[in-house]
């Protein structure tokens, strides 16, 4: 039986929870094409199945922020997904900070160590600065997914260097995390 990811392209390609711009990038259409990239590699890997909370640019989830966060997590919890993967890019006032993290509701679970291997394959093959895991628990797809979830920062599309990596290799971005999901499971 095949593992089951749910791939959570992060925000709405208009109207209401669209994420972060920065460098000329807009953070959904970032999100959308590695989250795209990453289902192509599961479902050619016979050991997974991916689903993709967005299977076209033009899919918008929720009339606003809550449900929109609602749709996605209620879409994995009753497919079930055996892993949820949400994919984010983060901004900051200050352009010089930079790099890859992923966050995870607590420590010491399968998340983590899911989130510490995707995070690992994420650095090697794309070469972003390893900011670590993260734990947020007031983050809703984190709190409210019935299944180890992560939610991945690829990096910065307010960091120059950053939003070059994102826009010139979104396949390498997905590789990555493909890669640490390998190691994860040890495959």
């Amino acid at each position: 039986m095949p593992i089951r990811i749910y791939v959570d392209q992060g925000h709405n390609p208009r109207g209401h929870n669209t994420g972060a711009v920065g460098n000329g990038l807009v953070e959904q259409d970032v999100n959308f094409e590695v989250g795209l990239y990453l289902a192509q590699l599961l479902n050619d890997d016979p050991r997974f199945i991916a689903r993709l909370s967005r299977p076209t640019p033009d899919t918008i989830l929720g009339t606003n922020n809550s449900t929109s966060l609602q749709a996605r997590v209620n879409a994995a919890n009753s497919w079930p997904a055996d892993y949820f993967v949400s994919i984010h890019c983060n901004s900051n006032t200050n352009p010089a900070i930079n790099g890859s993290e992923v966050y995870v509701y607590q420590e010491n679970t399968q998340s983590y160590w899911l989130a510490q291997h995707i995070l690992n394959g994420l650095v090697a093959e794309v070469g972003t600065r390893d900011n670590g895991v993260r734990v947020n628990p007031s983050l809703y797809v984190l709190r409210r997914t019935r299944m180890p979830a992560v939610l991945v920062e690829l990096a910065y599309l307010s960091n120059a260097a950053d939003a070059q990596k994102l826009r010139d290799d979104p396949r390498g971005f997905a590789q990555g995390i493909y890669n640490g999901m390998l190691s994860y499971f040890g495959f």
